[in-house]
C-alpha cells in the first residue's frame, strides 16, 4: 500500500521561479522524497530551491513536459519507490491533497489516481473547461472507459505504470497517452479524487502573491491540435467505434469522494489477509 515513505513526488518545472519554492516546501511537508525536473529554465527556478532537500534534475535545454516526466519517473524507479505522485510547479496543485490521493490509491489498488478539478470549477477559464471536456471524451475512446479530468497534472501512478516503456507523445500529449497505454497494456484503470480548481484571480497583484500564477504553458491552438490529432489516430487504430460509444455512454467516471458530493461508486471490497 502506498504511503508517504514509499512514494516519490515528481515536479516538472519550466520557469517556475514565482511559485516553485512554496510548491516544493508543501510537497516536502507531505512526502520526504521530492524530485524536481528543471526543463531548461532561465528564470532562476533551480536557484530558488537550491537549499532544499530535494533531488534536482536539470535539462540543458527545454525538452518538454513529457521528457521531464519520463526522467522523473526513471529516477524514482531507480531509487526503488513503489509509486509516484506528480504535481505541476506553478502552484495550481495543493500539496495537502497528496494524502487524499494516497488514501484513494489504498482503496483502489493498482489504479492511477487523478486529482480531478471538480471543486470551484467556476474559477476555471472557459476555454480550459471546453478543452478538458473534449479531452475527457477523446481519451475515453482510447482507454475504453470514462475518466474525470484527464488533463489534470496531479496524479498518483503505480510503479508498473511509470515503468511503461515507449509511451509515445510529448508535452501534454504524454499525459494523455500514458492513460491509454496503461489501459491497453496493463489493464490499469483510473479513479478520480475531487480537488480544487486554482487559477489566476482577477484581482491578483504583487501585494497578494499567494494568488499569483504564471501564464499557463498550455496553448489552446497548438496543444488542442496536437492532442486532437493524437487521439484521433488512437480511436481509428482501436476500431469498434460503435461498441465503444455504447459502453462509454452508460458508464460514468469512477470518482472516489468519501463526502459523497461527487462519488459515483463505493470503494471495492478488498480481500482479507491472514
Amino acid at each position: 500500500m502506498p504511503d508517504r515513505n514509499t512514494i516519490a513526488v515528481v515536479i516538472p518545472a519550466l520557469n517556475e521561479a514565482l511559485r516553485i519554492r512554496g510548491v516544493v516546501e508543501g510537497a516536502l511537508a507531505e512526502c520526504p522524497h521530492v524530485i524536481v525536473v528543471d526543463d531548461g529554465s532561465d528564470d532562476g527556478t533551480a536557484e530558488a530551491i537550491a537549499d532544499l532537500p530535494v533531488t534536482l534534475l536539470r535539462h540543458e535545454r527545454r525538452m518538454g513536459k513529457g521528457a521531464s516526466l519520463r526522467d522523473g519517473f526513471a529516477e524514482a524507479l531507480h531509487r526503488g519507490f513503489e509509486g509516484i505522485v506528480t504535481m505541476d510547479g506553478d502552484g495550481q496543485h495543493l500539496a495537502r491533497d497528496i494524502p487524499r490521493l494516497l488514501d484513494a490509491a489504498q482503496r483502489y489498488p493498482d489504479h492511477i489516481v487523478i486529482g480531478a478539478r471538480l471543486r470551484r470549477r467556476d474559477r476555471q477559464p472557459a476555454y480550459r473547461r471546453i478543452a478538458n471536456h473534449f479531452g475527457d471524451w477523446g481519451i475515453a475512446w482510447g482507454t475504453g472507459y470514462r475518466i474525470a479530468d484527464t488533463q489534470s497534472g496531479q496524479r498518483y501512478y503505480p510503479a508498473r505504470v511509470a515503468a511503461l516503456g515507449d509511451v509515445p507523445g510529448e508535452d501534454f500529449v504524454f499525459e494523455a497517452q500514458i492513460l491509454i497505454s496503461a489501459a491497453r497494456l496493463l489493464g490499469t484503470r483510473c479513479v478520480s479524487v475531487p480537488i480544487e480548481s486554482r487559477y489566476q484571480c482577477a484581482d491578483a497583484s504583487a501585494d497578494s502573491p499567494g494568488e499569483q500564477f504564471r501564464a499557463s504553458h498550455f496553448r489552446p491552438m497548438r496543444d488542442f491540435g496536437r492532442i486532437t490529432c493524437h487521439l484521433a489516430m488512437q480511436v481509428l487504430r482501436r476500431g469498434g467505434m460503435l461498441e465503444v460509444y455504447r459502453g462509454l455512454r452508460d458508464q460514468p467516471p469512477l470518482i472516489d469522494d468519501p463526502s459523497g458530493e461527487f462519488a459515483t461508486a463505493p470503494p471495492p471490497k478488498l480481500a482479507k489477509t491472514q
